[in-house]
């Protein structure tokens, strides 16, 4: 099989790469890995404080790259791997708290806990605002997982994502709205969202 070996960065660059990379290409995983797992390995240490976990999702992102190129539907690429990490790394969370709660005979101190902003992020993936972010179009959660959840700038997640700016700005304003209907639609009476802003 003939590697593919892209001349620069690129969306369409990738994109070709993952269709490799889903007929068995090894060196196109390479090459993948050594494009995006840099920033991924920043934005997930913003997340997660422990290098051994944040290497652990890391590596497990790319096993599921190997083994999911196939589902790929035409995402941005960056975005698509992001997703992967972000639920990853939620995922080896929850595990480890489950794993701490088994382990330990004693009464649990609060040791290990996870964070507020861990707490916070699982409760956005999986509460309301992450039925209604699944509901969103991926372009567009991809925009406002990176602006919101990561905090990136613009900048950043343009460059995260492979879109200009203006692109993320509009993304980003479209998602909002998006997002706000769908939350009304989940929750219509009982709990009022946002304040007079």
């Amino acid at each position: 099989m003939r590697p593919i070996r892209p001349a620069g960065a690129g969306g369409d660059d990738d994109a070709a790469l993952l269709r490799a990379v889903a007929r068995g290409d090894t060196d196109a995983l390479s090459v993948l890995y050594d494009r995006h797992a840099g920033w991924l390995h920043t934005r997930l240490s913003r997340r997660c404080a422990d290098p051994e976990t944040v290497r652990e999702v890391l590596q497990d992102t790319f096993v599921t790259v190997w083994r999911s190129a196939r589902a790929h539907r035409g995402s941005e690429v960056g975005g698509w791997l992001w997703v992967i990490a972000a639920r990853r790394l939620v995922d080896t969370r929850r595990a480890q708290e489950r794993h701490e709660r088994t382990a330990v005979a004693e009464p649990w101190d609060g040791a290990g806990a996870p964070s507020a902003e861990e707490r916070v992020l699982a409760g956005l993936e999986y509460g309301d605002v992450g039925a209604a972010l699944e509901g969103l179009s991926p372009e567009l959660r991809d925009v406002l997982r990176a602006t919101v959840i990561d905090g990136l700038t613009t900048r950043e997640a343009a460059h995260a994502l492979g879109i200009p700016e203006g692109t993320v700005k509009t993304r980003a304003a479209r998602a909002r709205r998006e997002l706000r209907v769908a939350l009304e639609r989940l929750a219509p009476r009982t709990r009022p969202l946002g304040g007079t802003a």
